[in-house]
């Protein structure tokens, strides 16, 4: 048995790899599944790509949160599912969504993920990802949440913050539940590690996470993970 599912992917200049996803996609829409893009304004030709694979394209400002929530909105099921641009889901996903949202205390989850490069480093860091999310409960993006329409309303959508507002709605939910955690992995790019550099992107990673919890401003925090030179970075 599955339950319905929204799939909501917020898309700014991500057509290079949106064909794809979308593509992965067909069969869970075959079996009832609606897939929802929010294009955030961009400039390459995602847009096409997404009017010919996805149910509904929702055009809005650039801003995840804002996307996401927009997506929320106009989706018709009642478990809403974020998934990144660049990232896959496991085969038989809905499956494993409904049986991680069956345990009465379970209302949210997310999958563990894995990156899509063969060399060592990434198993070292998509681990360290996967267990620093299992003992704190704090899910980001990458990890595909998912979570029941009534809940995610109850904590009134996601905060309307440039950066961290996966962290923020997972410290919402926490209110109500332990989020339930899929062992089966999503498969995320692993480019802005390799565009970036490894070593750098964890340092500034722990940075910017360090400097949102001391309370930090989120706007700050983006011109750091965004910097002037490349404002289109890669979804994180």
């Amino acid at each position: 048995m599955t339950l319905p599912i929204s799939i909501i992917i917020p898309v700014l200049n991500e057509a290079s790899v949106l064909a794809s996803t979308l593509q992965s996609l067909q069969e869970l829409r075959a079996r009832g599944h609606e897939v929802i893009v929010v294009d955030g304004g961009s400039r390459d030709s995602s847009v096409t790509v997404a009017r010919k694979l996805a149910d509904r394209v929702v055009m809005t400002g650039a801003g995840r949160s804002q996307q996401m929530n927009a997506g929320a909105e106009y989706a018709k099921h009642e478990v809403l599912l974020f998934l990144h641009a660049d990232t896959l889901l496991p085969e038989q996903a809905d499956r494993l969504i409904a049986e991680a949202l069956q345990p009465r205390a379970a209302r949210w989850g997310r999958f563990d993920v894995r990156l899509d490069s063969q060399r060592a480093v990434f198993r070292l860091i998509e681990n360290a990802i996967n267990w620093r999310s299992a003992l704190s409960g704090i899910a980001t993006g990458d990890q595909a949440i998912f979570v029941e329409r009534h809940y995610f309303e109850r904590v009134g959508f996601y905060d309307r913050i440039p950066l961290m507002e996966d962290v923020t709605l997972s410290k919402k939910l926490l209110y109500f539940a332990w989020p339930a955690r899929v062992t089966s992995p999503v498969l995320t790019s692993a480019r802005k590690w390799e565009q970036r550099g490894v070593v750098n992107t964890v340092l500034l990673m722990w940075v910017l996470r360090t400097a949102f919890f001391l309370g930090a401003d989120p706007a700050r925090l983006l011109q750091l993970y965004y910097p002037p030179a490349a404002p289109e970075a890669p979804s994180r």
